[in-house]
C-alpha cells in the first residue's frame, strides 16, 4: 500500500511539473514615451501590445528618421523586447553595404570585440556612430547575423550613370514614381536640376530593390532598419517584395515625430515620438549649391 501511495505522489508531482508554464520575460519599459497606433484599426496600443503583434511577423521593416536619437533608442529596445519573446533570425541595416559584410562577420565571430569597432567595420561617416553604435554593438553580441542591405558606392555610381530598367508592375506605377520624385526633390530642397531627377529616382528604387532582395534572403524572423521612405508600404521596399513574387508584404512599423501624417497606406503601425527641433538642412544645402 505504501508503494502505491509513493507512486501516486510521484505521478502527481510529474503532472504538476509539466503543467507549469514557462514565464514570458517582461521587457523593460521603452526608453521613449509616445503614442502607438495600429493604423489598420485606429486602435491605440501599449508598447507590450505592439511587441506581441510584431512577434507574430516573419519579416518586419522599421522606418526611421536617420538623425533622430529617439528612434534609434526605440530600435534597440524593440530588438531586446522581441528577443525576449522569440528567437531573432537576423537584423538588416540600410547603413551597411555588401563590401562591409566580411568585416561585420569577422567582428561578429571574434572572441573579443576590437578596440575600435567603427574602424573594424569600415563604418561610413555619413551614419552617426553615436546614434547607430549601440544598435550595432548589441547586434554583434547576438547569435543571429547582422546583414548589409544597401548598395555599394560603386553600384550607386553605376546606376546613376546608366539607370537600368526595373521589373515589376507596382514599382513602375506612375503614382509611385511621382511620389518618389516629389520626395527626392523635397529632400534636396528643390535644388536638384531636373536633368538629374531620373537618375536619382533610379538609385532610390535600386536601393529599395536591393533591400527587398536581402530581406527575402535573410533568416527569419528578420528585421530591417531603414529610412522612412524606404520603409513605406506604398512606395518602398514592401512593394518590391511583392513584385519579387512574395505573396505577403513585410509588416511595417514607422517611427515618426508627433505631427507627422502617417496613414495606413504607408505602414501597419506608427510610433509617434516627441517632436524635436531640427537644423535647417535647406540652408546648408543652399550654401552647398551656392544658391541664396
Amino acid at each position: 500500500m505504501r508503494w502505491m501511495m509513493l507512486l501516486a505522489a510521484l505521478v502527481l508531482s510529474a503532472c504538476q511539473h509539466v503543467a507549469t508554464p514557462t514565464p514570458t520575460p517582461t521587457p523593460t519599459p521603452p526608453p521613449i514615451k509616445g503614442e502607438i497606433v495600429d493604423l489598420r484599426s485606429g486602435q491605440l496600443l501599449t508598447a507590450q501590445q505592439l511587441v506581441a503583434r510584431l512577434a507574430a511577423s516573419s519579416r518586419i521593416i522599421v522606418g526611421e528618421q536617420h538623425d533622430n536619437r529617439d528612434h534609434h533608442e526605440l530600435q534597440l529596445w524593440l530588438l531586446q523586447a522581441l528577443g525576449a519573446r522569440r528567437a531573432q533570425g537576423s537584423l538588416l541595416l540600410e547603413m551597411l553595404t555588401p563590401d562591409q559584410q566580411l568585416r561585420v562577420d569577422d567582428v561578429h565571430q571574434a572572441s573579443t570585440p576590437p578596440n575600435d569597432v567603427p574602424s573594424a567595420l569600415a563604418w561610413q561617416s555619413g551614419w552617426d556612430w553615436n546614434l547607430y553604435g549601440p544598435i550595432v554593438r548589441f547586434a554583434l553580441e547576438q547569435p543571429y547575423p547582422l546583414l548589409a542591405a544597401n548598395l555599394t558606392n560603386a553600384q550607386v555610381r553605376s546606376f546613376y550613370a546608366q539607370p537600368p530598367t526595373l521589373s515589376g508592375a507596382r514599382v513602375n506605377a506612375q503614382s509611385v514614381k511621382d511620389e518618389l520624385l516629389a520626395q527626392i526633390s523635397e529632400s534636396h530642397c528643390g535644388l536638384l536640376p531636373t536633368s538629374q531627377m531620373p537618375a536619382m529616382l533610379a538609385v532610390q528604387q535600386q536601393r529599395d530593390r536591393r533591400m527587398a532582395e536581402r530581406l527575402l534572403a535573410a533568416p527569419t524572423p528578420s528585421m530591417l532598419f531603414a529610412g522612412a521612405f524606404h520603409a513605406r508600404k506604398d512606395i518602398g521596399v514592401p512593394i518590391h517584395v511583392l513584385d519579387l513574387g512574395e505573396p505577403q508584404a513585410p509588416t511595417v512599423l514607422m517611427l515618426a515625430q508627433q505631427g507627422s501624417d502617417i496613414t495606413s497606406a504607408m505602414a501597419d503601425y506608427v510610433w509617434y515620438t516627441p517632436a524635436t527641433p531640427a537644423p535647417d538642412y535647406c540652408e546648408q544645402m543652399r550654401k552647398q549649391f551656392g544658391k541664396p
